[in-house]
């Protein structure tokens, strides 16, 4: 590692026609960045599609510009020198390879890669000697710090409220399908399925910290169980439901929570007060389940609350019964 970054020139030593250059790859660099971007978005969200479009055709009419101003000052072969390099130079990071990159999120690299070219431009033209090379990086300069105002243009210009409602309808259903369903369906077998066996073991021995040993591996396997099955399931690729791997990481997570929200009162030492208090908390979660069922999966809230409620009693009454016998 230490031999590759030995071999990078400092942005310093680069002569005007290396850093023309530069500027020329990275410009490339940023308009195929933007066409995978709206190449990613053009199904579901074809309106900011044709922003990243919009944005990349810009950074072609700066390439443009850089290469006829290379032409003029030193000619037809222009250096082959990239970000990598060079040392110190911002460097783009490789999150367009993500499969499941979400639209805010290419908007906040997108913002976050012009801030980035602004500052090159500017370093770039303090560091020229000659007038008209000075004066269009300076132009490229004041033109990526305005590149979040043209995005806002092209917005207009291809963005109604009609589409603009079908894009955040889509990105709410995706982020429920991603991660409240298996979300939810985590922290139900969590808050639910461990109630037998933590207050089963609860009233059969009266020892709060075996009660807590049990509740804590009932939880955590279920969770490693729970994640496991959500992200082997479904690959989300026909059924459009996202990462199988976001998927996972929550139900596991949220599976665990559920089962140790009523298992950590067990580190009361006192076995009543720690049976109260886990109580409470098995209430509590069962009220958020029906919360989150009425909220993101449009369930009338009676009816949430009837089923959860009528399904952790059973568990908690056959768990009770059990460990009392």
């Amino acid at each position: 590692m230490l031999s590759r970054f030995a071999h990078r020139r400092r942005f310093k030593d680069l002569s005007e026609r290396e850093v023309l250059g530069l500027a020329i790859s990275a410009e490339e660099d940023d308009a195929q960045i933007y066409r995978m971007y709206a190449d990613r978005l053009r199904a579901e969200f074809p309106a900011s599609a044709t922003i990243f479009e919009g944005m990349a055709e810009e950074e072609d009419g700066h390439r443009r510009q850089l290469i006829e101003l290379h032409q003029r000052r030193f000619g037809e072969v222009i250096p082959l020198i990239r970000r990598e390099h060079v040392s110190g130079y911002f460097a783009r990071r490789p999150v367009w390879l993500v499969e499941n990159l979400g639209l805010e999120r290419m908007r906040e690299e997108a913002a976050q890669m012009e801030r980035d070219a602004e500052r090159f431009y500017l370093a770039a033209a303090a560091k020229t000697t000659d007038a008209e090379t000075r004066k269009l990086l300076g132009d490229l300069a004041a033109a990526e710090a305005g590149h979040v105002t043209r995005a806002d243009k092209l917005t207009e210009a291809v963005t109604d409220s009609d589409e603009a409602e079908d894009e955040a309808r889509a990105a709410h259903r995706q982020f429920v399908l991603t991660w409240v369903q298996p979300g939810l369906a985590g922290l139900m077998d969590g808050s639910v399925s461990t109630l037998a066996p933590i207050f089963a073991t609860a009233f059969a021995t009266q020892d709060t910290w075996t009660t807590f040993l049990v509740g804590l591996a009932a939880s955590v396997g279920a969770g490693i169980s729970m994640g496991f099955t959500e992200a082997a399931s479904d690959d989300g690729q026909i059924s459009g439901r996202g990462s199988p791997y976001k998927r996972g990481l929550s139900a596991g997570v949220m599976t665990t929570i559920g089962g140790l929200g009523h298992a950590l009162p067990y580190l009361i030492t006192d076995f009543w007060t720690a049976t109260v208090v886990a109580l409470i908390v098995v209430f509590v979660e069962l009220w958020a389940i029906a919360w989150i069922q009425n909220r993101y999966m449009e369930t009338p809230f009676v009816k949430a609350v009837f089923q959860v409620v009528l399904g952790g009693a059973l568990v908690f009454g056959a768990g009770a019964l059990i460990g009392s016998g």
